[in-house]
């Protein structure tokens, strides 16, 4: 049985220039991440035309999906465990060799086994950020630089197809992934020579066997949406087997996870309301955000004629609105320590931006739906971040990885079954309103000829209107779907409580309890996962 020796942290004091510094590592760690996706996509088609394998497509894009879900919370257990700074770096070279390997793909085989390599070490990326800004600032201040984070995403969702498209044209699809190179060395850098954390190191043994069973049920689970209603029917054998793996998966790792000393994702921290809400919230914010945003572009390119690099561009008034509220947020949560009215009138207002966009149609214009777009991002940001706060804010410091994975991991489980099940809305409408307008047997022709936003300018006139109808439908539907999604998390933020959060004057080496509930680990029986409360103290620095 492994031993847990407790450290008392010692009160650090940062000047804000050497948080900025610091941030300017983790910002750039981030943007590797949330860039590869975006960069990569606008290139794929140069890929495949110049490697072959077309019905492997979409596995680069899994492969990647799969591996950063899957190793996003063995990462945040290595930090918490084993000190955060050489972790953190750890994922960032990963990165940086699966990027190399990428570029270096001679065909797709090797470049799906290499994306899944770059996925493993983005998974370390995110969660590393996040619980790093953690361990370097308290809750109450840590609403202004989680807002600066949050302002990496607009900035890879716009940047990333503009960038992608540009090198494509002027260099080589291999400089998609070579880019990463320089960005990922000056992270290592900034790292290496600004960070110090103290750190709580244990001599504990990481928890394989969950870990193991929480990768099978992930991968599973990643498997079942990206294939689900497209590659397998929803009802054949291989959607049903996978989906009865990732049961038995879960419910093993489950019991595992009861009976190891340090879990790769403590159950007991699901014993905390606040951190049980925000994790569903977290959850039900990826499905409903992700799921939308995905088949946005489908009305821009379709049914408003815009090109892919313009509905790129045309995403820009929603990535403003989130942008602004993330920084805004940010401040005021600084400055308040009040938090949940965010929670709430975030919720309702991505749900009545969700709730506009779901009433667009083939007359609606730029405008329009530009103020709907700010709507959503308003409601967007007001999110994105602060829910990851609550749950940090619930856990103790030693803790800090896992509540960051945890928040990582529900975002893009949801943001997966969003994207999955919204298309299934998507496909139905738009099948139905082919059907009505053209007839079943032009409408399955139509529904299945891969028609693009170029060949679309092809057909007569009318079957063109019918299709762009019909998308509209699709898109509108899958909107409507999100915003009743959008109005369950509403109901969710309600359950939080605003529990103060910890300030910047330290408190000690433990915190008052923020729940009612003990901060030292014990479970309320005392039972084998008690955590001692004394031991051993030293002060250890993650130089």
């Amino acid at each position: 049985m492994s031993t847990t020796t407790a450290v008392e942290i010692p009160p650090v004091t940062r000047t804000r220039r050497e948080i900025y510094t610091v941030m300017s590592g983790l910002m750039i760690a981030m943007l590797l991440a949330m860039l590869d996706n975006t960069i990569v996509g606008t290139a794929m088609p140069t890929i495949v035309g110049d490697l072959g394998g077309l019905e492997h497509l979409s596995w680069v894009v899994t492969a990647y999906a799969m591996a950063t879900a899957v190793s996003t919370p063995v990462w945040a257990k290595l930090g918490d465990l084993y000190g955060r700074k050489g972790v953190f770096m750890s994922s960032i070279a990963i990165f940086l060799i699966g990027s190399a390997l990428s570029g270096l793909s001679a065909n797709m085989t090797e470049l799906i086994t290499f994306r899944g390599i770059q996925g493993i070490g983005a998974g370390g990326l995110m969660v590393g950020a996040l619980a790093i800004i953690g361990d370097l600032v308290p809750p109450r201040e840590r609403g202004r630089y989680q807002g600066l984070m949050a302002a990496v995403m607009p900035l890879a969702f716009i940047g990333g197809p503009l960038l992608g498209g540009f090198i494509t044209d002027n260099l080589s699809w291999n400089w998609v992934f070579y880019i990463n190179l320089p960005l990922g060395v000056i992270a290592l850098i900034v790292v290496r020579f600004t960070m110090t954390l103290p750190v709580q190191r244990r001599d504990a043994e990481v928890d394989w066997l969950g870990a193991g069973l929480l990768a099978v049920a992930i991968a599973s689970l990643t498997l079942l949406t990206s294939w689900g209603g497209g590659t397998y029917a929803w009802g054949s054998w291989q959607i049903v087997g996978l989906g009865v793996l990732t049961v038995v998966a879960t419910v093993l790792f489950t019991r595992v996870e009861r009976r190891v000393d340090e879990p790769i994702l403590s159950l007991e921290l699901f014993r905390r309301p606040n951190f049980t809400a925000a994790t569903v919230l977290t959850f039900l914010t990826g499905f409903a955000m992700f799921g939308a945003v995905t088949y946005l572009p489908q009305f821009q390119q379709y049914v408003q004629g815009a090109s892919a690099t313009n509905s790129g561009l045309m995403l820009l008034p929603l990535m403003g609105g989130m942008l602004v509220t993330s920084l805004m947020g940010g401040q005021l949560v600084t400055r308040t320590g009040r938090y949940k009215w965010m929670l709430v009138v975030g919720s309702l207002v991505m749900a009545a931006g969700l709730g506009l966009m779901s009433t667009m149609g083939v007359g609606t214009g730029g405008l329009t739906s530009s103020l709907f777009m700010v709507t959503l991002g308003v409601g967007m940001g007001f999110l994105m971040q602060t829910t990851n706060l609550v749950m940090q804010n619930s856990v103790e410091q030693r803790d800090l990885g896992a509540a960051s994975g945890a928040s990582t991991l529900f975002r893009t489980i949801g943001g997966s079954l969003g994207v999955s099940l919204l298309g299934v809305f998507y496909a139905d409408s738009l099948t139905g309103s082919l059907t009505s307008q053209v007839g079943a047997e032009q409408a399955a022709k139509l529904a299945g000829g891969q028609l693009t936003p170029a060949t679309l300018g092809g057909l007569p006139a009318a079957i063109g209107e019918a299709y762009r109808t019909a998308v509209a439908s699709g898109v509108t539907t899958a909107f409507l779907w999100a915003a009743v999604v959008a109005l369950v998390a509403v109901v969710t933020a309600w359950f939080i409580r605003e529990v103060p959060l910890r300030g910047s004057i330290p408190t000690g080496p433990v915190a008052e309890p923020l729940t009612g509930e003990p901060l030292t680990g014990e479970t309320p029986t005392g039972g084998r996962h008690a955590r001692p409360e004394h031991g051993p103290k030293h002060a250890l620095t993650d130089a």
